[in-house]
């Protein structure tokens, strides 16, 4: 199967701001008001969000934070390299992908507030994962990574940080 092939089967489009691919396949039908969220939020929010994500060697998913927790879920395809910069807890990456044997996750949570961004490591042709976010996602929420800021805050990261923000 190729990236190409998947795009097509799964419907998946161009996702602004952050890169790869995605489609939405569910939003939760309830509502929180911005009182039962715990945090200043301008609006109502969905309980609860999924999506498709597809990465290819000429896409990633670039540096950002959102205001809630993202649970990514490994699919199929070749690993990926997921950067987390969290504030307190320093810089992480962990591999997303199906070798649990060999140290690879097939989930992975980023935390609240936490910068991220993804690509697959070299040699990889696609990567078909997804998200979940409880309350869910809103664009509004997305936030993107300034690259010296980061590199600033993390100076070990920064040829990984440069490949995942803009110029």
């Amino acid at each position: 199967m190729t990236a190409e092939e998947i795009i097509e089967l799964l419907d998946l489009e161009p996702l602004p701001g952050e890169g790869g691919y995605y489609r939405e396949t569910y939003r939760g039908g309830t509502k929180l008001p911005p009182s039962a969220l715990g945090q200043p939020f301008p609006s109502e929010k969905s309980i609860s969000t999924a999506i498709y994500y597809l990465l290819t060697p000429e896409s990633c998913s670039m540096m950002h934070r959102l205001p809630t927790d993202e649970v990514y879920h490994f699919y199929l395809g070749d690993p990926v390299t997921l950067l987390l910069l969290h504030p307190e807890r320093g810089a992480r990456r962990i591999t997303l992908g199906g070798d649990i044997a060999g140290g690879q996750s097939v989930q992975a949570v980023v935390p609240a507030g936490t910068w991220h961004g993804s690509m697959l490591r070299e040699g990889g042709r696609f990567a078909l994962m997804g998200t979940t976010m409880a309350p869910g996602f809103d664009f509004d929420d997305f936030e993107p990574g300034e690259r010296e800021a980061l590199i600033r805050a993390h100076p070990a990261e920064s040829e990984l940080i440069g490949k995942l923000t803009g110029p």
